[in-house]
């Protein structure tokens, strides 16, 4: 596996605080030492104001001293986002797993609490749709309940580590992984871990139940705002397109479109080079000021050599 490097031979290239390349200056060995060392040390923020890298999920390699860097791009470790919970991993299935660093968090805390740099740790719940739920009968009331009582064990999970995030989100997504390829969104099964499908089917508006009960929960109960990851072809896809889609107040972390290439790191909501802009869904653009997050690397099949990559405006947080 490769990963990116910063090349520093003969000359060095300023970048700009709009990232922008200042012209080549030719330099000596010592002037290249000190750029080098300078660029680890003093690594360049996001831009515009208010935007930070971060990462999510799986370890990655944040290394040095702090405060820490964005690995594989020259920039301020800006946040980390960790499952702090899932509903299969709670239920004990076979497949459930949790996709947290405590290195990762512990790093951004540091960055956020010292520094004053980023977000720290945020946290997200991978959520169970209707069909998972043990109690499941179809009914929009026992959705609700559903949704509620996952948020309270995430918000449970979440009061473990050291969150100073105000946004849980909920992962609404079909990860096409074991023991429900669609986390009950859109199928109900014999039982939550059993992976037997008895229904291919779940109305939107039960649904929307399991989201509401969580988001209802969570408000009524925390100090946090309710959030959502998601896509907008997956969202449409479990929620449809009508009433229960839309959710244009409600705080917003997307994944599309996403690209392998770090050298492509977004400025604002846009990949550098052409490479599209955030998409965010359920009646939220990128100029809400519920467009929060965008996983633009690393999450929905598109890999690359490090991990998760995240675009964070913190501008927008009330």
């Amino acid at each position: 596996m490769t990963r990116w490097r910063l090349a520093l031979s003969g000359c060095v290239v300023l970048l700009l605080a709009g990232g922008t390349a200042a012209s080549a200056i030719p330099v000596g060995p010592t002037q290249v030492a000190q750029a080098a060392t300078a660029a680890r040390t003093q690594p360049l923020g996001d831009d515009p104001a208010g935007f930070w890298y971060g990462t999510d999920s799986w370890p990655v390699p944040v290394k040095g001293s702090a405060p820490y860097s964005e690995p594989g791009i020259i920039a301020t470790y800006g946040g980390y986002i960790g499952m702090t919970g899932s509903w299969s991993y709670w239920l004990g299935c076979r497949g459930g797993f949790l996709a947290w660093s405590a290195a990762n968090s512990a790093q951004a805390d540091t960055n956020y609490t010292k520094y004053g740099k980023g977000i720290g740790t945020a946290v997200y719940w991978f959520m169970g749709g209707p069909g998972v739920d043990p109690h499941y009968n179809g009914s929009a009331a026992e959705a609700s309940a559903w949704g509620a009582r996952q948020a309270a064990q995430a918000l449970a999970d979440a009061a473990k580590e050291h969150v100073t995030y105000p946004v849980l989100f909920m992962d609404i997504e079909i990860p096409g992984v074991a023991p429900a390829p669609d986390n009950g969104w859109n199928s109900v099964y014999t039982s939550p871990c059993s992976g037997v499908v008895k229904q291919s089917f779940v109305p939107a508006a039960v649904d929307r139940a399991d989201f509401n009960g969580f988001a209802a929960y969570v408000e009524a109960h925390s100090k946090y705002t309710p959030g959502v990851y998601s896509a907008a072809g997956i969202w449409a896809s479990i929620f449809g397109t009508g009433s229960a889609a839309s959710i244009p107040n409600t705080d917003e972390w997307t994944y599309e479109p996403e690209t392998a290439n770090l050298s492509r790191a977004p400025v604002g909501w846009c990949l550098k080079s052409g490479g599209g802009c955030a998409q965010f869904f359920g009646g939220v653009t990128s100029g809400s000021r519920h467009a929060l997050m965008w996983q633009w690397s690393g999450g929905g099949g598109v890999r690359n050599a490090i991990g998760d990559f995240d675009q964070i405006d913190t501008a927008r947080l009330r």
